[in-house]
């Protein structure tokens, strides 16, 4: 898969644009403040609907505009796609999809993938699990629509219990509430673990083979998912009914949940140590880089072509090495690379980007 064109309408810094990218390795150059992260921001948002730097889509217009429009043309196996975004201060945001207005935000993923990679998920390794578990959603969810709306139906029943257990003075009576929550909550959360069961178990044999490579064979790479473990749906949903029941008295002294997926974190461990505690600041850099480039082997798996590869001013937070390395890697890959310079041999289309306007080089 490849992305043909972007076109920006008073999107962020960005008054009109229309690119064409190169089929391999885009390069946007230009100093801090110029408008690079807003660029990628947008092809990343007609991946998976949102921003990844900000809930308020009000945000994404251009100062003084009361609407913007993002449209990004891809080329797939299957064909072109088209993909159109209209944001506005007065109404919730429209997507399209091949010009057909979409009803609900889970029909956008799958159509354009994307891998996006930032100075930020350099810290996903040592960082909160919160940063973890939005790695996996993200990704199971471009590959599974069903994944994605079983993660929303979690949440709102989450929310739902959560009110119970807030509001509720007289435990006998929240209990009887409560047990409808804990069946509904156990019958969601045992297929989002299980298909996160899954995913970590692809994941840590293709993360430990790019980590190999990246440290030359020094280095034993292992993810697990720490959470409940089972073979199918209903081992799973026996433990989770179980666990919830047995934690209602401490959940309503608390007024929140206190176990299900929404709690589980990856585990990440190099030769017997767990580096989200006890690794080095290179080693939890090289893992961070081997889970980003083992996502690509996923999608190329299970869709039978790769996502395209954003890299947001990441090769400035690697040392020489890791940079080459990583570049080594994509050279089949569709990449739009950003930075303040790009000082590798390797082949590039590049654009200066400064003030919002677009230069190719």
């Amino acid at each position: 898969m490849i992305i043909k064109s972007l076109q920006l309408q008073n999107f962020r810094n960005y008054e009109h644009l229309d690119i064409n990218f190169d089929s391999k390795l885009n390069v946007l150059i230009g100093k801090n403040a110029q408008g690079k992260t807003n660029l990628v921001e947008a092809i990343n948002f007609c991946c998976i609907g949102k921003s990844h730097r900000t809930s308020k889509e009000r945000e994404l217009i251009s100062f003084n505009q009361e609407s913007a429009k993002i449209k990004v043309i891809a080329e797939k196996s299957a064909g072109e796609k088209k993909v159109e975004i209209f944001l506005s201060k007065n109404s919730k945001k429209v997507i399209r999809i091949n010009n057909l207005s979409i009803l609900r935000i889970g029909e956008l993923f799958g159509n354009i993938n994307s891998v996006f990679f930032s100075p930020e998920d350099l810290k996903l390794v040592k960082e909160s699990p919160v940063d973890r578990r939005r790695f996996i959603d993200i990704d199971i969810s471009q590959m599974s629509k069903v994944y994605f709306y079983n993660l929303l139906r979690y949440e709102k029943i989450l929310a739902q219990r959560n009110k119970l257990l807030k509001s509720s003075f007289d435990s006998n009576q929240a209990m009887k509430g409560l047990d409808v929550w804990n069946e509904q909550l156990a019958q969601v959360g045992a297929k989002i673990i299980l298909e996160r069961q899954k995913f970590t178990q692809h994941l840590s044999k293709l993360a430990n083979k790019v980590h190999s490579s990246i440290t030359d064979g020094q280095e034993n790479l292992i993810l697990s998912y720490t959470g409940l473990q089972g073979e199918n749906v209903d081992s799973l949903y026996r433990q989770l009914y179980e666990l919830l029941d047995k934690s209602v008295d401490k959940d309503l002294q608390l007024g929140y949940t206190t176990v299900g997926p929404h709690r589980d974190d990856l585990k990440i461990v190099i030769d017997d140590i767990d580096i989200r505690s006890y690794g080095s600041q290179g080693q939890q850099r090289t893992t961070a880089l081997s889970l980003k480039l083992a996502e690509l082997e996923i999608f190329k798996e299970e869709n039978g072509e790769y996502p395209v590869l954003i890299l947001d001013d990441v090769l400035s937070e690697l040392d020489t090495n890791r940079c080459n390395k990583l570049l080594d890697s994509i050279q089949n890959v569709q990449t739009i690379l950003t930075g303040t310079s790009f000082d590798f041999d390797y082949p590039a289309t590049k654009y200066l980007i400064n003030h919002g306007t677009v230069k190719k080089l």
